[in-house]
């Protein structure tokens, strides 16, 4: 029952954090409305959310956080954020990953939620800058001991960010001597215009060596970060192969993503592009 509850709860904070961000902001009584809870049940969430730094309370409602460009907020803010798109999302991912491929996985919640549905994938050598991401293999291998088939998993070094990720000159010197089949990537924002962003520089800098080291590059997003714009670009929206993201993207970023990458991937939807399978596509070059 309790499992239900919280996943009701995020159900509903996501559509909260929609609202806000789509209208500018709205007011408790609006909300009761449209939800169909109580008033304290919407402040209750409202607590939560303004907590995460994901939107601000004001009087009679809440209102969307003007955030600087040089905004990080860290990994368990992040955590809260449309749980439910990650996770389908990276359900979505898991399915382009062929055994036996060597897979970069790049910091974030998102890539964090991947690299769970990776467990059962065998033979995979993954490469990651992520403390989080490397925590999910090692954990799994603690339970079950070194099983045949589980994951060889190169951690980088580096300076660790808010959100967990390991950047900076040692990062960067590993990446440049590595080469991937595939490369999952967590952004802070993307645009048509400004491409992958990120608030953090060096964060940055290490983003661009794994884009640099990869046959294919995978952009793993759920649709609120269509528009954000970070202090540093790091990629052209023409050096990604591939976006997975969620139902939420708006038909304008769908054209736009269809016109610019190869493959738009949207999670729940029927995806044109798969046909053989998942084996065959990770062979692409």
């Amino acid at each position: 029952m309790s499992e239900n509850q919280n996943l009701l709860a995020e159900q509903r904070r996501a559509l909260i954090v929609d609202e806000v961000r789509r209208r500018g902001g709205v007011r408790v009584n609006e909300l009761t409305r449209k939800l169909g809870v109580s008033d304290m049940t919407v402040r209750r969430d409202l607590d939560a959310l303004a907590r995460q730094g994901v939107l601000e309370k004001v009087h009679g409602g809440a209102v969307p956080v003007v955030e600087a460009s040089t905004h990080e907020p860290g990994f368990e803010a992040k955590s809260g954020l449309e749980p439910t798109a990650k996770e389908e999302i990276a359900r979505a991912a898991a399915r382009l990953v062929a055994p036996g491929a060597a897979v970069a996985l790049s910091g974030g919640t998102t890539t964090y939620a991947l690299a769970r549905q990776l467990l059962e994938v065998p033979d995979l050598t993954v490469v990651t800058n992520s403390v989080r991401v490397a925590d999910v293999f090692h954990a799994a291998q603690r339970v079950s001991g070194q099983r045949q088939g589980a994951a060889t998993v190169v951690l980088t070094g580096g300076v660790r960010t808010p959100s967990d990720s390991l950047v900076g000159p040692v990062a960067d010197r590993a990446i440049s001597a590595l080469h991937f089949d595939l490369l999952f990537l967590g952004v802070h924002g993307i645009s048509a215009e400004a491409g992958l962003s990120t608030p953090n520089l060096a964060e940055a800098e290490t983003n661009r060596r794994l884009v640099r080291s990869a046959r294919r590059v995978v952009v793993v997003a759920d649709h609120t970060k269509w528009g954000t714009v970070g202090l540093s670009s790091f990629a052209t929206l023409d050096e990604v192969d591939t976006l997975v993201t969620d139902a939420g993207l708006p038909a304008e970023a769908r054209a736009e993503v269809s016109e610019r990458l190869r493959r738009l991937v949207v999670a729940g939807e029927p995806d044109e592009d798969e046909d053989e399978g998942a084996p065959d596509d990770a062979e692409e070059a």
